[in-house]
């Protein structure tokens, strides 16, 4: 596409957007500022307009039936979580039966290491990216010391190389073949917080079972940005979290994703809950754990209704959208704030400014970071106050995400509109 940095250009692009509609069925925050920005769906996503009265009702619900709501409201919730299932799991590209939301995901990702992470004497190593977000960080220190091994020696993390920002491929491929024999599991986000790198999760999963290792990925920044396919990719378990791009509520349950070739081991060793009971014999209250088949049988407990009410909601516009519709447009926006960027970076050389996040569209989902050089934290904040909420990261990135559901052509055009003078507020 050859872009053109204009207001006219941004509204013909938004004139034309089949998603064009999609943006006046989310609020945005108002802080005063006409012209507010919003690209921090990478962090919480905006709230969809169906929200409230689907939290309302399930309110309702409750007022009118008391406990009986569980088998007798118009949602039973009971088995609400299944609502969520179909439409998740074609966010994700798995079968049904390998998914579920429930808990949060630091928590789940720690429940799916009892099954997936049983490293041995000699085969205890994870394979994982540097800059990982710190959660998953502290996940892999306090899971290795919890089965007795030196943090520093059972993680190995992949870095850039030096003068890079990017995790090379093939250092991954490497870090993977030198550590064979040694390798129990390969771990990493499928897009990366920082830099908004997009994983080759098949890739990766091919090259951990070559080793006789498990592959698992966090997807907190990949579900609902990317197009994923887990079933197909052979990965044998993920995680993530639905308040990001999924736009299910402030700090909601996630979903986790265990493939069918491991939902009938019931050899493997979980933690066991009621809600992952056989629910043919839940109500009998007998003592021996016997899980549900599939990804149901890891969860633990009854499901937190009014958020998944939120959850519901949103799922029900991704059904309506579909992942590819929602990549195209993806790749068009980061596309327009590459070269926004580009433009500023031209207009003014001396401000330091350049993109961190893959060229390649194929490499990165809907997110841009812009590193401004070392430059005072005073650019952000003034950009902020601006109007254009965005994400500081230490020492000096700027994350966007330009999400397709409710983010415009124009969006990016005002952006640069702010940050071209607030640059040049910087030259004087």
């Amino acid at each position: 596409m050859q872009f053109e940095p204009t207001l006219e250009f941004a509204r013909s692009q938004d004139d034309a957007d089949p998603l064009r509609d999609k943006r006046t069925q989310f609020y945005f925050p108002n802080f005063g500022t006409p012209e507010l920005v919003y690209f921090t769906g990478h962090s919480l996503g905006l709230q969809p307009k169906t929200v409230r009265a689907a939290v309302e009702l399930e309110l309702d619900e409750w007022a009118k039936y008391g406990v009986e709501g569980h088998f007798h409201s118009t949602n039973p919730w009971y088995s609400y979580h299944e609502l969520l299932t179909p439409p998740m799991a074609g966010i994700v590209g798995a079968q049904e039966s390998e998914v579920v939301c429930m808990n949060s995901l630091t928590t789940n990702i720690h429940l799916l290491f009892v099954s997936f992470y049983r490293p041995t004497a000699t085969r205890y190593k994870i394979i994982s990216e540097a800059k990982m977000f710190p959660s998953d960080r502290y996940l892999l220190e306090t899971q290795a010391r919890f089965h007795g091994f030196d943090p520093d020696d059972a993680i190995i993390e992949v870095t850039p190389r030096k003068g890079e920002w990017l995790i090379r491929e093939e250092d991954i491929l490497d870090a993977i073949d030198t550590h064979a024999d040694q390798v129990a599991l390969v771990f990493f986000g499928g897009v990366n917080y920082f830099t908004g790198q997009l994983f080759n999760m098949p890739r990766l999963t091919e090259a951990a079972h070559a080793v006789g290792a498990v592959a698992g990925f966090d997807l907190a920044h990949a579900a609902g940005n990317v197009p994923l396919s887990l079933h197909d990719w052979n990965v044998d378990f993920a995680a993530w979290c639905s308040y990001k791009y999924l736009n299910s509520s402030p700090g909601n349950v996630g979903g986790i994703f265990v493939h069918e070739r491991h939902g009938r081991s019931f050899d493997l060793p979980r933690f066991g809950g009621w809600w992952g009971h056989d629910k043919e014999t839940r109500f009998q209250m007998q003592s021996g754990f016997q899980p549900m088949e599939g990804a149901e049988g890891w969860q633990l407990s009854n499901v937190p209704i009014l958020g998944m009410a939120a959850m519901k909601a949103s799922l029900e516009i991704f059904a309506e959208v579909g992942m590819p519709a929602l990549r195209a447009k993806s790749e068009k926006l980061t596309g327009y704030l590459e070269y926004t960027i580009e433009q500023l970076a031209a207009e003014f050389p001396d401000a330091g400014i350049s993109v961190i996040t893959p060229g390649d569209p194929e490499q990165r989902g809907c997110q841009i970071s812009m590193d401004i050089a070392g430059r005072e934290r005073k650019l952000f904040d003034d950009m902020i106050a601006a109007g254009v909420i965005a994400d500081f990261r230490e020492p000096c990135i700027i994350r966007m995400a330009p999400v397709p559901l409710y983010n415009s052509f124009e969006d990016i055009f005002t952006f640069g509109q702010v940050m071209r003078g607030l640059l040049a507020e910087g030259e004087t």
